[in-house]
C-alpha cells in the first residue's frame, strides 16, 4: 500500500473505519420500515423490511461464526438477486470474511477453479443451481460444506453435494444478538472474478473502504442518483461486479428495493416494474432489448419507470432514443469494469448543455460520460504519451482511484499498473469537457491498411436500422489491407432487410472506407456470462470468411 508524507498539523476528527456493516446498520436505523420485495426462485413475492434484512444477516453471521468461518475467508454464493443473497452480502463482509459471488453461467470447470483458487470455505447457492454445484462440488478441495438457500423442506436427500445444509435452518438456530466487528477499513470486503482477460479469470480484491467510498460515489446525482424517493430494481446480477455496487448505495440511501429473482424475461421484468411501481432500474442491453421488444408487441407503457442506468456494453443510440421518444425514461450511459467495483463515468448534462439543441444533446449523451470523482482517467498513445482532450483524438484509456484495483487477487498476472495507472483495454476519445466515448476494446478495433476501425459506431448504426435487432462488427482477413469489417446482423423477428439496402443505409454517415465489406445474416449472437457480445466465437466462427471483391 502507498504511503504517504505526514502533515505536521493533523486533523482533529474521529476516525471510524468506513465499514460495510455500517451501511446496513444506517439503513435499520434510518429506514427500517422501507421495503425490501423479492420475486423468489420459489415463484412467489417476498416482503420484508430493512429492519428485517439487518436481524437475518446477523443471525446468518452468528452462523458463519460457529461454522468456523474465520475473518479474511472466503465465502461463496451462487445466486440470483433476492434478499438471502442480500442478507448474505452483509453477514459474510459485516463479519470480516470475504463475499465472493461467482457467476453461474460460467462452465463447472471454470466455476471449480475460482472456488478453489479463491480457497472459498462455504458456498451459498439458489436451489435453481442444484444442477451446477452438483457438478463441480465435488472438484472443491477447500469447501467444507455447502448451503442451500432456502426452507428445509427444499432439502434433497438424494443429492450428492458433500455436507449440505440448509440456510433457513442455520438461520432459525442462531440468534439476532451479533455486535458486528470493527477492524480495518482497508480489510477485503469481497471478491469478484474477470473473464475479460487473458488466460484464467482473475480475481478484483475489494476493500471495505473500496466499497464506501464506491456507494457514496455512485449514489451521487450525476452519477446512480439513487435517493429514498426511489424504488430501485437491479437487473444487473448481485453475481456480477455485485450488481454495480446497488445492494450497497440502495440500502445507504434507504430506497425501497426490488429483487427480480431468476425472471428477467421481457414480460416478468415489466410486470414487476409496474406491480412495485419502480421508478430506477440498472441493467446491460441484453435485458433491456427483451423488455422493450415486449412493450412493443404488446403495445405497453410505464407507469413510473423513469430513469435507467445501461452499462456492461456500449447502449447503442437507437436503444435509448426508445427508451427517452417512447417511454419518457431517462437514460444514463454509464461505464467500468470489475477492476474498477466497477464504475468509472456516468453520462449527465452540465448546465451549459441545456440551451443545446435536442441532436448536440443527444450527442453527449451517447458518450459514456464524465468520471466521477474519485476516478481520474487519461488516454494515452502507443508510446505512453498522454494524448489530447479534444474529443478526436483516440488512444489508450487508462485510470486509477480508490476503488480501482492495484493488482489481482494472488498477484496473477503479475504487475498490472504502468506508472500507477491501470490500463483498461479501451480505445476511447475525451473531449474538452471531460466526457469520454468508448470507441473500442483494444483487441477488438480493426486495423485496415495501417488506420483504425472503431466497431461500436457500425453496430450502432446498423441498430438504428428498423430491421435490426443486434449486430456485431468484426475484423476479417484481406489480403490487401490486413482487416476489413465484416457485420454480422440479427434481424427483428418478421423484419426483412437485403445486404445492399443495409450497406446502403451507411452512406453520409460514416467515412466510406469505414463501411462493411460484407454481411452475414445470423439466427443469433453468442452472449457471455455477463450479457455481453463474445466477439471471440464470432471471430472463430468467421475466420475464414471470404469477402466479396470490389
Amino acid at each position: 500500500m502507498e504511503q504517504y508524507p505526514q502533515s505536521p498539523l493533523m486533523g482533529q476528527m474521529m476516525s471510524r473505519p468506513l465499514l460495510i456493516s455500517a451501511i446496513i446498520e444506517h439503513a435499520d436505523r434510518n429506514f427500517g420500515g422501507n421495503e425490501i420485495v423479492s420475486r423468489r426462485v420459489e415463484g412467489d413475492i417476498h416482503r420484508y423490511t430493512y429492519r428485517d434484512c439487518h436481524r437475518r444477516a446477523k443471525q446468518l453471521a452468528n452462523a458463519l461464526t460457529k461454522l468456523g468461518v474465520k475473518m479474511g475467508e472466503r465465502v461463496g454464493t451462487i445466486a440470483w438477486n433476492g434478499y438471502r443473497h442480500l442478507e448474505a452480502y452483509y453477514a459474510i463482509s459485516g463479519s470480516g470474511a470475504v463475499l465472493h459471488t461467482i457467476n453461474p453461467r460460467l462452465h463447472p470447470e471454470q466455476i471449480a477453479y475460482i472456488a478453489n483458487h479463491a480457497e472459498d470455505q462455504y458456498i451459498l447457492f439458489d436451489i435453481t443451481f442444484l444442477p451446477l454445484v452438483e457438478a463441480f462440488a465435488a472438484q472443491c478441495s477447500s469447501v467444507k460444506g455447502f448451503i442451500l438457500m432456502g426452507d428445509a423442506d427444499r432439502m434433497l436427500a438424494t443429492t450428492t453435494i458433500p455436507n449440505l445444509m440448509c440456510y433457513e435452518t442455520l438461520i432459525a438456530e442462531n440468534s439476532p444478538d451479533y455486535a458486528w466487528p470493527v477492524f480495518d477499513e482497508n480489510a477485503a470486503s469481497s471478491l469478484c472474478y474477470t473473464s475479460g482477460t487473458t488466460g484464467n479469470p482473475k480475481g478484483a480484491l475489494y476493500s471495505h473502504r473500496s466499497t464506501v467510498l464506491h456507494s457514496y460515489a455512485s449514489a451521487m446525482p450525476d452519477s446512480l442518483n439513487v435517493s429514498a424517493r426511489d424504488t430501485v430494481l437491479p437487473v444487473v446480477p448481485m453475481f456480477h461486479v455485485n450488481a454495480w455496487g446497488l445492494p450497497y448505495s440502495v440500502p445507504l440511501t434507504g430506497a425501497k428495493m426490488v429483487f427480480p429473482g431468476p425472471a428477467l424475461d421481457g414480460k416478468s421484468v415489466y410486470e414487476l416494474f409496474e406491480a412495485e411501481q419502480v421508478t430506477f432500474s440498472a441493467g446491460v442491453p441484453t435485458v433491456w432489448l427483451g423488455l422493450l421488444n415486449y412493450m412493443v408487441q404488446n403495445e405497453l407503457k410505464f407507469s413510473s419507470f423513469k430513469r435507467t442506468v445501461i452499462g456492461g456494453s456500449a447502449c447503442p443510440p437507437a436503444m435509448m432514443k426508445a427508451f427517452q421518444q417512447q417511454h419518457n425514461v431517462e437514460v444514463v450511459h454509464a461505464w467500468g469494469m470489475t477492476e474498477m467495483s466497477p464504475l468509472g463515468t456516468c453520462g449527465t448534462l452540465q448546465s451549459k448543455h441545456l440551451a443545446l439543441s435536442a441532436y448536440a444533446q443527444q450527442a453527449i449523451l451517447e458518450k459514456q460520460g464524465h468520471a466521477i470523482f474519485g476516478v481520474d482517467m487519461k488516454i494515452v498513445g502507443d508510446d505512453g504519451a498522454e494524448l489530447p482532450w479534444d474529443g478526436k483524438t483516440y488512444g489508450n484509456l487508462l485510470v486509477r482511484g480508490p476503488w480501482i484495483i492495484s493488482s489481482y487477487f494472488r498477484n496473477e498476472g503479475g504487475d498490472v499498473l504502468v506508472d500507477g495507472w491501470f490500463p483498461t483495454g479501451d480505445v476511447a476519445t475525451i473531449d474538452a469537457d471531460g466526457y469520454m466515448q468508448i470507441t473500442d476494446r483494444s483487441k477488438d478495433v480493426i486495423k485496415s491498411g495501417g488506420e483504425w476501425i472503431g466497431t461500436i459506431d457500425l453496430e450502432n448504426i446498423a441498430m438504428s436500422h428498423p430491421a435490426v435487432l443486434q449486430a456485431a462488427c468484426i475484423g476479417v482477413a484481406h489480403p490487401k489491407w490486413d482487416e476489413r469489417p465484416l457485420l454480422l446482423v440479427v434481424k427483428k423477428p418478421g423484419a426483412e432487410v437485403t445486404r445492399e439496402a443495409l450497406l446502403a443505409f451507411y452512406e453520409g454517415k460514416i467515412a466510406k472506407f469505414w463501411t462493411p465489406d460484407d454481411i452475414a445474416f445470423i439466427d443469433a449472437l453468442p452472449i457471455g456470462a455477463t450479457g455481453k457480445i463474445l466477439k471471440n466465437k464470432l471471430r472463430e466462427q468467421f475466420k475464414d470468411h471470404v469477402l466479396p471483391t470490389a
